[in-house]
């Protein structure tokens, strides 16, 4: 009974692991828009035309397992990476730090075809978000625990910066990585040679320099201003 509750158990993870790798190359190919559950079916070889609404219920649900099965992998590498990085240092460099909002999608993404089919049907949500960032970001765990890390580190690592800066820049920041990880993934040679190491080094300059920089006299008389009309 065991050994058929088992076969039964890896007959379904092997199906809905089928699509939604589906999903997110056909996504990645033709848009979200343009991608019906019968394509997915079709595109991920399932007999059964009810699969995905049996495992997932509707698209949204299959949407779901797709970025929280994504999410645990980007956080089981960034904690992997924290884990290492404070081993060296119990005091890492804010470009350190920075480096855990990218590495750890780029090291994946280079490793895996399939994560960076992902990048390119998703890397651009938190990009075109017409609503603040961080109760979405903080809503689905803050990237996990090791993404809640890697903010208080950040956090610790800036004492320049007043709480609402803090968290402007840290939206910014993620804007940032998700617009031009999105793009580095449609490159042709993406994630492979000197070309890409240097946009990753690039990319994580950029993220130091608009999270060191200072306050502003403007910025700092336009937040005030605010606050006394809150």
């Amino acid at each position: 009974m065991q050994k058929t509750n088992d076969s039964r158990q890896a007959r379904s993870d092997a199906t809905k692991n089928a699509l939604m790798r589906a999903a997110e190359k056909l996504i990645a190919r033709c848009g979200m828009e343009n991608v019906s559950i019968s394509d997915i079916v079709v595109a991920a070889e399932q007999k059964n035309q009810s699969a995905l609404q049996y495992h997932f219920t509707n698209l949204s649900g299959l949407i779901d397992a797709i970025l929280l099965t994504r999410s645990e992998q980007t956080h089981n590498r960034r904690a992997e990476l924290i884990q290492t990085l404070l081993t060296r240092s119990d005091n890492p460099t804010v470009r350190e730090i920075c480096m855990l909002m990218v590495y750890p999608a780029y090291s994946l993404a280079r490793e895996n075809p399939d994560y960076q089919c992902y990048i390119k049907a998703f890397g651009h949500q938190l990009m075109l978000s017409e609503t603040s960032l961080l109760p979405m970001v903080r809503r689905h765990g803050g990237g996990g625990s090791s993404g809640i890390q890697t903010g208080e580190m950040l956090r610790n690592a800036l004492p320049h910066l007043q709480e609402g800066d803090f968290e402007r820049r840290i939206e910014a920041a993620i804007r940032l990585c998700s617009a031009s990880m999105y793009h580095h993934a449609r490159q042709k040679d993406a994630f492979i040679g000197e070309q890409s190491e240097l946009f990753l080094h690039s990319l994580v300059d950029a993220i130091v320099g608009l999270l060191s920089g200072s306050v502003s006299d403007e910025t700092k008389a336009l937040d005030s201003q605010m606050q006394d009309l809150s």
